[in-house]
């Protein structure tokens, strides 16, 4: 799959990573293209630069890795996404970690797909700590759960198997409303990593799920 990662932060590098391991073509983008060329050449494993339009029109999956307040910019960048998967891996928190910004009636995964109405936005991702994701998709020394979540059942497929095929364990949710469980999940991880100390190395799961 070609995939183009939109950010350049620990995520965006942690994802560019294991999916280009894992055979798929990975452009990393931004609205600074010499610091996504940097961050790309660092990173290395065939990962190339783009800006998000020009990213965006080679990509059949595309990730938003940034933060959520700025995801409505980035996609009226990139064109508007139209027939893309987009893989939404946000999470709308307030600054200090200590709640949501949109919740109960609507999910920042929602939010997003009203901005992109012709994309097929797919919640993922969004559990997982950054450190997790440069353990090879590990937690606790196993794979991390991702949950998976999205309106258009073929392109939720292809994000648990793009999951599944970069180390991790997925775990299809449901529709894209199912995103107004995920976030607060997000959440509750961040609490207990860093709140109560329990570190990065950690990640949800559910037991007894095949």
């Amino acid at each position: 799959m070609n995939i183009s990662i939109f950010g350049t932060g620990n995520m965006a590098s942690g994802l560019a990573v294991l999916f280009a391991k894992s055979g798929h073509t990975v452009t990393i983008a931004s609205r600074d293209v010499a610091k996504a060329r940097s961050v790309a050449a660092e990173l290395g494993a065939g990962i190339t630069a783009s800006s998000f339009a020009e990213a965006a029109a080679g990509a059949e999956a595309v990730v938003l890795a940034v933060p959520y307040e700025a995801a409505f910019d980035v996609i009226a960048a990139a064109g508007g996404l139209a027939g893309k998967i987009v893989v939404d891996i946000t999470n709308p928190l307030t600054a200090d970690y200590s709640g949501l910004t949109v919740g109960h009636t609507s999910s920042a995964a929602e939010e997003i797909q009203k901005r992109a109405p012709s994309a097929k936005v797919v919640k993922a991702f969004n559990t997982v700590f950054a450190s997790v994701l440069q353990n090879g998709g590990k937690a606790g020394g196993k794979p991390a759960t991702v949950f998976v979540a999205g309106d258009d059942a073929e392109a939720r497929k292809s994000v648990a198997a793009l999951a599944t095929g970069a180390g991790f364990t997925a775990v299809e949710t449901g529709g894209l409303a199912s995103a107004r469980y995920l976030e607060p999940v997000a959440g509750l991880n961040i609490a207990l990593g860093y709140g109560l100390g329990h570190g990065t190395d950690i990640a949800p799961t559910w037991q007894g799920i095949a």
